[in-house]
């Protein structure tokens, strides 16, 4: 966060300029994803329980909101527009992660609150938490399922990195999934297993966005842009540069030309 805060000034793109309050936000989300892995190192009970249903959707679904709509700007961009200004992106993001605040806020409300022994090692009914668990995450994986390509070179660097961010991401979610719901019932681990499964995935998942997404994103946030390089060396202001010089260059031969015959006829 302090890294991206530094190169704001440095940043000469107005697309990548408006790319910032979104990572900053992103960033935001997965530092709550990696303190959120305390909830699950901590022993399940009635104030770690909503924690942990309410936050676990909610983070991801900022993080993933915010590569769905970087995704939707470069494929503007790609197709020759100026893509989305930044509050837009804002908006989208808030409206997106909205969603699954109001999906998280009506289960922990309305659930819970009717059956706190869910909250409870020995009187849950730890099969059907887990299955509750994974159903209100729909809508985050449905967020998370984008994918995107563009014919121009200097953006599909940018889109490389979203595409490896969600695939590595997919495919943790898939793994800690099947483990909760299946392996850990099959490897007789179960429920001992639930809560490390769940700690390992934050924190894995966490890693990836930064690695794989912020950190190159960061390293090319201040470099220019070679494509438009070269369209503003063809660019009109450049031509126009030559025709002026042309049309000097006639005006002071027409000018020479009238005081030759200016000359002759005096004489």
């Amino acid at each position: 966060m302090l890294a991206l805060l530094i190169i704001v000034p440095r940043i000469c793109d107005n697309a990548k300029r408006a790319l910032v309050p979104i990572q900053f936000i992103f960033l935001i989300g997965t530092l709550g994803i990696f303190g959120l892995t305390f909830a699950f190192i901590i022993r399940l009970n009635r104030q770690t329980c909503p924690t942990r249903f309410f936050l676990f959707g909610v983070l991801f679904a900022i993080c993933f909101s915010c590569l769905l709509v970087h995704a939707s700007k470069l494929v503007r961009l790609v197709r020759g527009g100026l893509g989305m200004s930044w509050w837009v992106m804002l908006i989208t993001v808030i409206a997106l992660s909205f969603v699954q605040i109001i999906i998280a806020i009506l289960y922990v409300s309305i659930y819970l609150g009717r059956n706190m022994d869910q909250c409870d090692r020995t009187r849950a009914d730890l099969v059907a938490r887990n299955i509750d668990f994974v159903l209100i995450l729909i809508y985050v994986l449905a967020v998370s399922m984008i994918s995107m390509c563009g014919p121009c070179r200097y953006w599909i660097r940018h889109s490389a990195h979203i595409y490896v961010t969600m695939f590595f991401s997919i495919a943790i979610w898939v793994v800690w999934i099947t483990m909760l719901l299946r392996g850990n019932v099959s490897l007789g681990h179960f429920p001992n297993w639930d809560d490390p499964v769940r700690a390992i995935a934050l924190v894995a998942n966490g890693w990836v966005f930064l690695i794989l997404y912020m950190v190159p994103e960061l390293c090319l946030m201040t470099r220019h842009q070679p494509d438009c390089a070269k369209q503003i060396n063809q660019s009109q202001p450049h031509l126009l540069r030559q025709t002026v010089g042309v049309d000097n260059q006639v005006f002071s031969q027409e000018d020479l030309s009238q005081g030759r015959i200016y000359i002759i006829n005096f004489l």
